[in-house]
């Protein structure tokens, strides 16, 4: 690794809260691709030959036999591939076979079949102050690790600043952050407050500034990072008034810290001022203790949303409570993925015949280009649905909710872009759950008129509204609801309180005609049970990977950063 250079069930789709666009936002890495090998030189090529043909026969021979081995390992899986595009591709029909269980989208039928049984159900509908069962056992939290917990290789010298390029969407950018004050404190840097770059996915020409509270982020971290708005005026002059002017890093994701000890602190002590580009994921994620505990005071503590943000996100959750009133001012906030791009990019296929199709491939087209029609790439939407990789439709949520004991006068409130089809797809949902809410419809449009266009400040009302509902569901995953996940864990003593479909599972019941409402509520209160019970799990320590991060699962890392003595969040004091 080299270090170079949302009245009552209304709905208006225009909002593009929940984190973003095609889904790219989930953990998907930027860092570049490596450079290509060098040329070999002829007489380079003449030596190995030479060398080659000293080595003795065995080792020939076994060379030989590991070729056809590989060849093997290429050609199994192809042949797997193939008998599986046999049974689930367009060629089913003309052999014979029968689609896959939960290969074809069929909910739309079974939602017709099983209305009646739904509204004829007459038993005891779960009770929101009670869905979450299980309970975790609280430790006696250790004392904060210290704040001076850099590398300490020599004596301290002139200060020197630590710059770093974020993208993607609200919650990738997060993560950049976070992981920005770990490692100014690592490297005993002066973090310059994170720059944002413009994504062509989410449109959004938003600041730090215009997200989070600066002084307040500043203020929380001194004493453990100092951070300032921009580099001093000596140090700009350097560069010719330019931060484009300073070397670039680039760094390998989830570079170790051995790597920022060897690689980058000699060049930063060097040239004083170093910035990283891009800054997604370039820290891995077992630091050392104090290290670690940097990424939990900046995510949990210094980055506070800005007083537009926090005020408005005040005003929606107080309406959503008053909303509740039926069920003690307790409601169910869903994270819901049906938006056309994400509907697109998961080529996933559902009940809107050639139109869909040909409106889809459109879409792939214009946002990817040929991305999806390279030689050798083969698109196989059963399979996709099979492997629980299609997005969860409108109507496909309400009816597990319903079958998990949710009755028609629970309150959801309903974080989401634009939505597919969206007349269409919300009418069973909105035929199950009457009392639907969304931004646009707690808010109003004047409250509204300066997010719009900025996705990211949208998504971060979202983000708001969902962290104080009493249940969270995620239907995709990507980075809204893995930070979100891990919020309210941090908050609710270790429990996510969160629902998270088994989604392969939810596919095959939903193929199956023959299956009786009963019998679908049993299977939807067992897939309950289950996200009960994972969700005060916590992994074993230094198991930490890319989806199981100290943001996902802050416990015990985080622990001496809780507050017990709070019965109720307040969302002015969390972001």
């Amino acid at each position: 690794m080299k270090a170079k250079p949302h009245h009552h069930h209304h709905y208006n789709g225009n909002g593009g809260g929940g984190g973003g666009g095609n889904g790219s936002e989930s953990s998907s890495s930027t860092s570049p691709s490596p450079p290509p090998s060098p040329r070999r030189h002829s007489s380079t090529l003449s030596h190995c030959r030479r060398k080659f043909r000293s080595k003795p026969i065995s080792v020939v021979a076994g060379f030989l036999l590991l070729r056809r081995f590989l060849r093997l390992l290429v050609v199994l899986p192809l042949l797997y591939v193939s008998g599986l595009i046999m049974c689930v591709g367009p060629f089913s029909g003309l052999v014979g076979h029968t689609p896959l269980p939960g290969s074809v989208y069929r909910s739309h039928e079974m939602f017709e079949l099983l209305w009646p049984h739904i509204q004829a159900d007459n038993s005891t509908p779960i009770e929101l102050s009670s869905v979450w069962r299980y309970r975790r056992k609280l430790k006696e939290q250790k004392p904060c690790p210290p704040s001076t917990a850099g590398l300490q290789l020599e004596s301290p010298g002139p200060s020197v600043y630590l710059i770093v390029e974020v993208n993607g969407g609200l919650n990738q950018q997060r993560s950049a952050i976070c992981n920005a004050v770990a490692l100014a404190g690592l490297l005993n840097a002066i973090l310059v407050i994170p720059n944002f770059e413009f994504h062509n996915v989410w449109r959004d020409p938003s600041t730090f500034g215009d997200i989070y509270d600066e002084d307040h982020f500043i203020a929380t971290l001194e004493g453990h990072v100092k951070v300032v708005k921009e580099l001093p005026e000596m140090v700009l002059e350097r560069y010719d008034h330019s931060i484009a002017n300073i070397p670039t890093l680039r760094v390998q994701a989830w570079a170790p810290v051995r790597y920022y000890k060897g690689e980058v602190y000699p060049i930063l002590q060097r040239q004083g001022v170093i910035r990283i580009a891009p800054f997604a994921n370039r820290l891995a994620m077992n630091v050392p203790p104090s290290i670690q505990h940097l990424r939990c005071l900046a995510n949990y503590e210094a980055l506070k949303f800005s007083s537009p943000i926090s005020n408005l996100a005040r005003k929606l959750v107080e309406r959503m409570t008053e909303m509740s009133s039926r069920t003690g001012g307790k409601y169910v906030s869903i994270h819901l993925r049906f938006e056309e791009d994400m509907v697109a990019f998961s080529c996933c296929l559902y009940d809107g015949g050639e139109a869909e199709n040909s409106e889809m491939n459109s879409i792939r087209q214009k946002g990817w280009g040929d991305k999806f029609k390279r030689k050798g790439r083969v698109t196989l939407p059963g399979l996709n649905r099979i492997d629980g990789k299609c997005p969860l439709t409108p109507l496909e949520v309400g009816m597990m909710l319903r079958g998990m004991g949710f009755d028609n006068s629970t309150s959801i409130y309903l974080a989401s872009g634009k939505i597919y089809w969206a007349e269409k797809h919300l009418a069973p949902l909105l035929k199950m759950f009457p009392y639907l809410h969304t931004k646009e419809s707690l808010a109003t449009p004047d409250e509204l008129a300066p997010f719009k266009g900025y996705s990211s400040r949208l998504a971060a009302l979202d983000y708001t509204v969902c962290l104080s509902s009493e249940v969270f569901v995620t239907t995709q995953g990507g980075n809204f609801p893995h930070f979100l996940m891990g919020h309210r864990r941090f908050l609710n003593g270790g429990h996510a309180k969160t629902i998270i479909p088994d989604k392969r599972k939810l596919v095959v019941l939903l193929h199956d005609m023959s299956i009786s409402w009963k019998d679908f509520k049993l299977e939807m209160e067992a897939m309950l049970t289950e996200s009960d019970r994972k969700g005060k799990i916590i992994p074993r320590v230094k198991k930490f990977t890319k989806k199981s991060s100290v943001y996902s699962y802050p416990l015990p890392d985080c622990g001496c950063l809780q507050k017990h003595n709070s019965t109720r969040i307040d969302p002015s004091a969390h972001s």
